[in-house]
């Protein structure tokens, strides 16, 4: 998945717009004024912060190296998560699709 795909994927959801609250570097996609995603898509690996069910965060973390706790966000509730490689698209699609879902 590469920066223009990511960012296609945040704002397919209802809703959802882009702001960038912390500089004109980030992307932070919300929905109702709610932040569910957030990534600098000009960096290199392209990454991806995401809210999710602490529990599941867990799980995800352990089972997959390319999830890792939040980036500058609360670690409980968020992932950052590398894209491409071991993190195919349908997995990021799905986390984004998760953290939409517990915003809105």
């Amino acid at each position: 998945m590469d920066q223009h795909e990511l960012q296609a994927a945040c704002l397919a959801l209802p809703g959802a717009v882009e702001d960038f609250p912390f500089g004109d570097e980030v992307s932070v996609f919300k929905v109702g004024g709610k932040m569910f995603a957030a990534s600098h898509l000009d960096a290199k690996p392209l990454q991806l912060s995401v809210k999710c069910d602490p529990d599941l965060a867990v799980q995800l973390r352990a089972a997959h190296p390319a999830i890792a706790p939040g980036y500058h966000l609360n670690k409980r509730h968020w992932l950052t998560v590398t894209c491409g490689g071991e993190a195919t698209d349908e997995l990021v699609r799905e986390l984004v699709a998760g953290s939409y879902d517990l915003v809105a």
